[in-house]
C-alpha cells in the first residue's frame, strides 16, 4: 500500500496580497492605498496540494526553500494544512522566492522573485518517493529553471513506476513556451488555463485548442473564469458551470480548480465529475483572499456541487 495519494514536486513561496479596484502602480513616486492586504501561503503547487490535503489525499510535497523567514512560515503552514514536507529543502544561502499579487475582483498582476523557485533541481529530489505515491502533479513549469529539462524524465519514471500524472504549466513569464510538448507525453491531466491552453496549442478558440492538446493528453480540463470549465476526454468536449459566491480574491483559484480535479479523478469519479468538482473548489477558494484560506472540504465541495444544474 502506498503512504500517499499526491506527491507534488514544486515551487514554494509566500503571497503577499494587495487588494483593492484599482491596483495599478503609478511611477513617478506616486503613492496609491489599497483597500486590503494579505500575507498568505502561495505557490501553484503549494496550493493544489494544500487543497488536495484539505480534501483529505495523503499529500506530500517536495520543494526548496531557503533559511529564512519566508521559507520557516511556507513549511510551517504547510504542515498546519496537512501537508507532508519532511522531504523539502532548506538551503542555506538561496533566499525563498515570493510572489506580490495586485488583486482586483476580477483580475490580479503577478511580481515573482524565484530565488529557491528557480535554484531547485532533479538532485534535491528522492527519486524513491516516487514508490510510496498514487500520483504526481507538478505546477509553475517555466519557472522552475534547474528542475524544468528533467520534468518530462520525472514523469516517465513516475509512469514507469505505475504512478498517474498531472501537469499544470501557468504562464511562461518569457512567453517562449518551449519544453511542454515532451513533457505531456507523459501526462494523463493537463490542467491550464485558456490564455495557456491557447498558447500551447498554437492558436485556435478553446475547442479547437483542446482538441489538439487531446490528441496526446488523455484529460485536458481547461479553467475558463467565470465561465466555468471544459474538459476533453475521448474526443468529447465537457463543460461544468462555476459556483455562485461573493468573490474577494481568484488568487490560487486555477490551483484549487486543480485541487478538487484530482480529488475525483484520484476517487474514481467520472470525468463529467472531476471536472464539476473542479469548477466548484475554484469557485469556493474565492471566498477569501489567498489561495488556501477558504478552500473547500471535501463535505464543502460535494454539496456544492449537488447545487450546480445538471
Amino acid at each position: 500500500m502506498t503512504n500517499y495519494d499526491l506527491l507534488v514536486i514544486g515551487e514554494i513561496n509566500p503571497d503577499l496580497i494587495l487588494l483593492a479596484n484599482d491596483t495599478r502602480p503609478v511611477y513617478g513616486q506616486t503613492e496609491k492605498l489599497v483597500e486590503n492586504s494579505s500575507f498568505a501561503v502561495g505557490s501553484s503547487s503549494v496550493i493544489v496540494a494544500c487543497g488536495a490535503a484539505k480534501l483529505g489525499l495523503r499529500t506530500n510535497f517536495v520543494g526548496m526553500v531557503g533559511d529564512d523567514v519566508f521559507g520557516r512560515f511556507m513549511l510551517e503552514e504547510m504542515m498546519k494544512l496537512g501537508v507532508h514536507v519532511s522531504n523539502c529543502v532548506v538551503h542555506p544561502e538561496i533566499k525563498t522566492g515570493f510572489t506580490v499579487i495586485l488583486s482586483e475582483p476580477h483580475d490580479r498582476a503577478l511580481l515573482t522573485y524565484p530565488g529557491t523557485i528557480a535554484a531547485f533541481g532533479l538532485e534535491h529530489i528522492d527519486i524513491t518517493l516516487l514508490d510510496n505515491a498514487r500520483h504526481l502533479h507538478i505546477s509553475s513549469f517555466f519557472l522552475q529553471d534547474a528542475l524544468r529539462p528533467a520534468i518530462p524524465a520525472l514523469f516517465k519514471e513516475a509512469k514507469q513506476r505505475g504512478l498517474s500524472t498531472s501537469l499544470d504549466t501557468n504562464w511562461d513569464p518569457l512567453e517562449r513556451w518551449e519544453g511542454v510538448e515532451e513533457a505531456l507525453a507523459f501526462v494523463d491531466v493537463f490542467l491550464p488555463n485558456e490564455a495557456e491552453l491557447r498558447q500551447l496549442a498554437g492558436g485556435g478558440d478553446v475547442n479547437e485548442a483542446l482538441a489538439k492538446l487531446g490528441e496526446s493528453v488523455p484529460f485536458v480540463a481547461v479553467k475558463l473564469g467565470a465561465a466555468g470549465g471544459a474538459l476533453m476526454h475521448n474526443g468529447r468536449v465537457i463543460n461544468a458551470p462555476v459556483v455562485p459566491v461573493e468573490v474577494v480574491d481568484t488568487t490560487g483559484a486555477g490551483d484549487s480548480f486543480d485541487a478538487g480535479f484530482l480529488y475525483g479523478f484520484l476517487n474514481g469519479y467520472t470525468p463529467e465529475q472531476c471536472l464539476r468538482l473542479a469548477c466548484a473548489s475554484g469557485s469556493l477558494s474565492t471566498r477569501a483572499a489567498g489561495g488556501t484560506a477558504k478552500q473547500a472540504t471535501a463535505a464543502e465541495l460535494e454539496a456544492a456541487v449537488s447545487t450546480m444544474p445538471a
